[in-house]
């Protein structure tokens, strides 16, 4: 019977090695849940948070098929931990699942440079401002569905305040592009970048990126990336990062 992990760092040898940032929110519980076969000694367990569904150890069609009561999404990505995982993924949801390729980025606290990071900050052309994640750029943000996932992980202004990060650019006082915490764990955050359809290729995301990484290192957080697609990875490495490798993942479409 598939169950809620009320210690979540039980199933922690099963994710070992992984390094990515929303299973640690979710095993630190920071934010997210982990379900597992068996809550105190589980061989099969899933993070999820958000968007994500990570599944680790033994593979277990009751887990991959689980969704939690309150999960009201129709729409998720699951990761799997190997080709075993993915082989079920597939078996299950068939033509609901799309397997994409995705690209993490390595985690390098050292790697950036602040310097170069402040003359992009810079470059921001006089007919935009920009300025920190507020209460009422986060009430504007949970409203409009192209920078939603800004803010959509922390249930409110509070929260956000106490865990959450962000830089917006507005232009005569709207959002058009930003840079935000989508999720948070105990020494940083995951990096949510995105910039209005009718704004793109003016290099708003770039600075805006630059400016939450220059504030993330300010307050000794670690701004981490994972990229989507080839566009995200060349915006990240502009900004500092390194490639590391690429990784499977399934969109599934009416979870």
């Amino acid at each position: 019977m598939i169950a809620e992990m009320k210690v979540p760092q039980n199933a922690s040898r099963l994710f070992e090695g992984w390094q990515e940032t929303m299973i640690w929110s979710c095993l630190q519980r920071v934010m997210g849940k982990i379900y597992a076969d068996d809550p105190k000694n589980p061989s099969s367990a899933m993070a999820i948070l958000g968007d994500f569904i990570f599944f680790a150890g033994e593979p277990c069609k009751e887990l991959v098929l689980y969704k939690p009561d309150w999960c009201a999404r129709t729409f998720i990505i699951m990761v799997p931990q190997d080709e075993r995982w993915s082989a079920l993924i597939e078996k299950c949801y068939g033509e609901k699942s799309k397997r994409v390729e995705r690209y993490a980025m390595k985690k390098e606290p050292d790697v950036f440079r602040p310097d170069e990071l402040q003359a992009i900050i810079a470059s921001l052309p006089p007919k935009y401002s920009m300025q920190m994640m507020d209460e009422a750029l986060y009430a504007r943000c949970r409203q409009e569905y192209w920078c939603r996932d800004f803010v959509a992980q922390y249930a409110d202004y509070g929260t956000y305040r106490k865990l959450g990060i962000g830089a917006v650019i507005l232009k005569d006082g709207e959002p058009v592009s930003g840079a935000s915490s989508y999720s948070s764990y105990q020494s940083g955050i995951e990096i949510e970048i995105d910039t209005k359809q009718a704004y793109r290729r003016q290099g708003l995301a770039t600075i805006c990126g630059a400016k939450l990484i220059l504030e993330c290192l300010n307050r000794k957080l670690y701004p981490s990336w994972d990229a989507q697609n080839k566009w995200s990875v060349a915006l990240a490495q502009k900004l500092g990062y390194h490639f590391d490798h690429p990784y499977t993942a399934y969109e599934i479409q009416d979870y």
